[in-house]
């Protein structure tokens, strides 16, 4: 019974990400990823830090290098408590910043999306740009995320996300694939509908006005009275999207991170995006039933996916089926490494930033196991702060600051 509804599921989430949201976007070609060129706000990028070293260097550079008029762009890099030299390594870049770049210190641990809140009520640009702190931003994407805020119902625009180390070993092969389908084809629907539910902290601009309305909520977000520090990202697109307003993404505005490229470091990851869905779906499936019907059914049929796979797994291992499950899983990932290879856009990349589409394989795998171990473990460690995504630790207090750097 479980294996018939988990079959059920997954067709309607296939069916909706990707027949419904293909025909959509077929419907909406004249207006899909519409720009405007008469639009130059002011913009201040925001990159909260924890332990980056001398590596924020190249984010912070490539973010004052950016291809948008030097007089209406600023730089804001917040220091949530790092322990090895990060801050340092910032204020050495704000020494030949031009004072367009400011470097500020938490005192105590904020985690990320306090500290952008901190960040963004010192800023007085029209649009606020979040950028991950280990991130190389393409020169033109400030410039092609702008471009898409043509009317003022939209509050959110994100940027994609491509691996910059595809090929250092099988894991960072594995993940460019999969992060290949997470931009580029999960998101049609949504793109379609303007409500793209999760815009990635890695690169997405806001109105500043609509992050200060929803500020209380940012501030105060908590589960059972136990305060969130991850899933950052996920939890603010949906209370945008709860807000009325709209959500959008475009694949011209580039940026660039590493994939993890160990075990560890991957289910690492994983295990902070698992224990994100678990709180969004959980808490946001009262508001599901406001979105339009298709992006309901895909919100609580994920949600039931999530839930269910588990026991999907468990009962076919009880009932001597693992092979059979696991040779299922070879299949469909082969398929979509297939699609991968043949398509446009790929094959239109420079070939560093391509992978064998064999090196999917893994994930037939990983997979699983991530839906079966990592899936309780999320439930019962909501309540971790830790910055998990790079192996980073939890930080509570901040060594003395030292004098004022430039601003």
């Amino acid at each position: 019974m479980l294996w018939v509804l988990c079959h059920c599921l997954a067709v309607v989430v296939f069916v909706n990400r990707y027949v419904a949201g293909i025909l959509l976007r077929l419907a909406r070609h004249k207006n899909w990823d519409a720009t405007r060129d008469d639009y130059e706000p002011t913009v201040t990028a925001i990159i909260p830090m924890f332990n980056e070293g001398a590596a924020i260097k190249e984010t912070l550079q490539s973010l004052l290098d950016s291809e948008y008029p030097a007089a209406k762009l600023n730089v804001i890099c917040i220091d949530d408590c790092s322990t090895d030299d990060s801050y340092e390594q910032a204020r050495e870049i704000a020494k030949t910043s031009g004072g367009r770049l400011k470097i500020i210190r938490n005192r105590t641990n904020l985690g990320k999306r306090r500290s952008i809140i901190r960040a963004t009520r010192e800023a007085e640009s029209e649009i606020i740009v979040s950028v991950d702190s280990d991130v190389i931003v393409f020169p033109s994407a400030l410039r092609e995320l702008v471009a898409r805020f043509t009317e003022p119902e939209v509050a959110a625009v994100g940027g994609r996300v491509h691996v910059s180390n595809p090929n250092d070993n099988w894991l960072s092969k594995m993940q460019t694939i999969k992060y290949y389908y997470g931009q580029e084809h999960l998101k049609n629907l949504e793109r379609s509908l303007d409500s793209v539910m999760c815009l990635s902290g890695c690169l997405t601009a806001y109105r500043r006005t609509v992050l200060m309305e929803l500020e209380p909520i940012l501030e105060n977000r908590n589960l059972l009275g136990v305060p969130i520090k991850y899933g950052e990202d996920r939890f603010l697109t949906h209370q945008i999207v709860k807000h009325g307003y709209k959500t959008r993404m475009t694949m011209d505005a580039m940026c660039f991170t590493k994939a993890p490229t160990t075990l560890k470091g991957y289910f690492n990851q994983q295990l902070r995006w698992k224990r994100s869905n678990i709180v969004d779906y959980v808490v946001g499936v009262g508001h599901a039933w406001q979105l339009h019907p298709l992006l309901c059914l895909q919100y609580l049929s994920l949600l039931m996916l999530l839930l269910v796979y588990p026991f999907v797994i468990v009962t076919h291992v009880i009932n001597h089926q693992f092979f059979s499950l696991a040779m299922f899983h070879v299949e469909v990932i082969a398929l979509f490494g297939l699609v991968y290879w043949f398509a446009p856009s790929v094959r239109r990349l420079p070939p560093w930033l391509r992978v064998h589409p064999l090196s999917f394989l893994p994930m037939a795998v990983l997979m699983p196991v991530a839906y079966l171990l990592l899936t309780p473990l999320g439930m019962f460690t909501l309540d971790s702060s830790s910055w998990e995504t790079r192996g980073h630790g939890n930080a509570q207090t901040a060594p003395t600051p030292p004098p004022p750097g430039p601003k």
